[in-house]
């Protein structure tokens, strides 16, 4: 793939204006992003994916490699320094899970200080499961809820699509589960609530990344579940593609920003638009799915990562984050977390 073939990296003016004027003073130099997809379009082996929602990727980013997520970060991130826990991306049955975990697991070891996470369903045995993480050299997994056993993804509840055969052996090497939860009100849903407070209490050693704000991408869901969770102390939250900032304060008040950690999304993060949130509902915002008259302002777009960060920032107006915290933020949080995790060739 060519970069400059890859039209939503174009910098604008606008762009320019808004990492200086309100983003660069934000983010620090090291960055550890806790959310990055690796993938290759023809992965996804749906003879209908080109006219599916994923299609964007078959005309912009058909092989995310480690060097295209090098190159976004410097264009859209200048002079920072940032390492990843990258997964494969997450494609609906029929997914080609074992290529989709080789080049993960090639390209994790292009980048020093990067480490990876299986792609996981619940087809998978426990055989199974354990071989792929250990040919990976990963340090976790990564279900998804398209995966779900019950077939409805909509609904569907932790252990419906993260069998308890695979939180065993996430629990034996204390490793590192990135939950996208499911249900239409994710994490305020109460069997959510309760699955993840009783998945947290018979798997201790679980370290569970709960992706997306808990998918809270307005401030209710989080709000409403945070007072129960906060106590575990084996769950993370990353602020991956949450564009609004009464989230991300719910998020940093709710559990506290020592459990908030950066995420990109990428590539989600290049696109132009913005995650809205509206009554108990979110989607996404972008340059060709409105009819909206903006001929009173500027009415150009800039990528949903400077809208996340611009989130990130104001939502912590109410606390305020002094430097120290910031860079727990951006780094310190996941980089140890990250490195808290043994690799299995280590483990006895």
């Amino acid at each position: 793939m060519n970069f400059l073939d890859i039209p939503d990296l174009n910098i604008t003016d606008l762009d320019k204006q808004i990492w200086n004027d309100e983003l660069s003073d934000f983010v620090p130099q090291k960055i550890y992003d806790i959310h990055t997809h690796i993938y290759r379009w023809n992965f996804n082996l749906d003879l209908e994916k080109n006219s599916g929602p994923y299609s964007y990727q078959g005309k912009y980013f058909s092989e995310v490699t480690m060097e295209l997520a090098d190159h976004v970060d410097k264009i859209m991130m200048p002079d920072r320094i940032v390492s990843r826990l990258s997964f494969p991306f997450p494609y609906n049955y029929p997914c080609d899970f074992e290529s989709s975990n080789k080049y993960l697991a090639n390209e994790v070891l292009k980048s020093e200080g990067s480490r990876g996470l299986i792609l996981v369903n619940p087809k998978m045995n426990t055989e199974e499961t354990e071989k792929t993480l250990k040919k990976s050299n990963a340090i976790g997994f990564k279900p998804y809820r398209v995966y779900s056993k019950t077939g409805d993804s909509v609904n569907a509840r932790i252990t419906d699509f993260m069998p308890e055969h695979q939180i065993k052996i996430a629990n034996q090497y204390g490793l590192i589960i990135m939950m996208h939860l499911s249900k239409p009100d994710a994490i305020a849903d109460k069997e959510n609530i309760s699955d993840l407070i009783s998945l947290s209490e018979k798997y201790p050693n679980v370290k569970w990344i709960l992706a997306h704000c808990a998918r809270s991408y307005s401030a209710w869901a989080i709000e409403k579940a945070a007072k129960k969770l906060r106590h575990l102390k084996n769950i993370w939250y990353d602020c991956s593609t949450v564009c609004e900032s009464d989230a991300l304060d719910a998020l940093y008040t709710g559990v506290g920003i020592e459990k908030a950690m950066y995420g990109s999304d990428d590539m989600i993060g290049p696109m132009r638009g913005k995650y809205i949130a509206f009554g108990k509902a979110w989607s996404a915002l972008t340059p060709h799915n409105h009819s909206l008259n903006l001929s009173h302002c500027d009415g150009r777009m800039t990528f949903i990562r400077y809208e996340q960060l611009r989130a990130m920032k104001r939502g912590a107006r109410q606390i305020g984050l002094n430097q120290k915290q910031r860079e727990s933020l951006f780094h310190d949080t996941a980089y140890n977390l990250i490195n808290s995790v043994k690799k299995i060739n280590q483990i006895n």
